[in-house]
């Protein structure tokens, strides 16, 4: 086993505020696919409050909000919180509210909203018991506590897919860690889900088991995604010269083609958990 480095809160702000355009424009509109999905699952309807952690540029809040919930969204890059909070104006959404704040600290009441959520968002923090701590202070009793995460990564085909194509035209380049895995994968086992949402307190634990469809334009659509949806994806590519960056565009055409039978194009697929418990 190896040891996981763990960045500081500084550090961790600052990485998803450089990624915080390419986020807005290539991977929000993809995660709002799963959320709509999330959204009706969780039977939301108008007049509810929901708490969205970790809520990016609001792939989770806005479809909330479209609905007639009363929705506030916090992230820890004042950068998300910005381009959330254009969003909701764009849309005239009143009923949704953008407010940066950590996670693992959140500067609200308890027994506030309906319904805390978290889109693959605290399941990337460093101490997860302490935010699910906290989304259980602040949800009322018999309100409900939704995290959704990956499943096993190799369930997740497009980081197994870029991964591979990475590695096959960068020969000895790291790979991704496996134990532990990055830090997205912390709960992607459903027992360990379970577990971590019973030691936070909660009662009637659920963990449904969905595939998330991701359509992938082109090679290059594909790195704009990969690169911009993670510190980690950034970091991967980061070295690589401007020859090793189009080999790699290169095999994942290859990989893409062969997948939807020649096409530039493919839907790749993702195994994702939503657990849900009863404060």
């Amino acid at each position: 086993m190896t040891t996981q480095y763990v960045p500081s809160t500084e550090q961790i702000r600052g990485a998803w505020d450089a990624l915080t355009p390419g986020f807005d424009e290539f991977v929000t509109p993809k995660t709002m696919t799963l959320a709509d999905e999330v959204v009706r699952s969780i039977g939301l309807r108008p007049g509810m409050r929901l708490l969205d952690v970790a809520a990016g540029s609001g792939a989770l809040s806005i479809p909330a909000a479209r609905v007639g919930a009363d929705v506030v969204a916090t992230d820890l890059s004042p950068a998300m919180i910005e381009q959330l909070n254009a969003r909701a104006q764009a849309e005239r959404l009143a009923n949704l509210r953008g407010l940066t704040m950590d996670g693992h600290d959140l500067d609200l009441e308890d027994d506030t909203f309906d319904l805390a959520v978290s889109v693959n968002g605290i399941s990337l923090f460093p101490d997860l018991p302490r935010a699910l701590s906290e989304l259980v202070r602040v949800t009322r009793t018999g309100g409900r506590v939704v995290i959704v995460t990956f499943g096993p990564l190799p369930t997740v085909e497009f980081i197994v897919f870029f991964a591979s194509a990475v590695q096959a035209a960068v020969p000895g380049i790291t790979p991704l860690p496996t134990d532990p895995p990055p830090l997205p994968f912390q709960v992607a086992e459903p027992g360990v889900l379970r577990q971590r949402l019973a030691e936070a307190g909660l009662r009637d634990i659920q963990i449904e088991t969905i595939t998330w469809d991701m359509v992938i334009d082109s090679p290059q659509h594909f790195w704009a995604v990969f690169t911009s949806s993670n510190p980690i994806g950034a970091q991967m590519v980061a070295d690589l010269t401007d020859e090793q960056q189009e080999a790699v565009k290169q095999v994942l055409d290859g990989m893409l083609r062969e997948r939807s039978g020649g096409t530039r194009g493919a839907t790749l697929h993702a195994e994702v958990n939503i657990g849900t418990g009863t404060v």
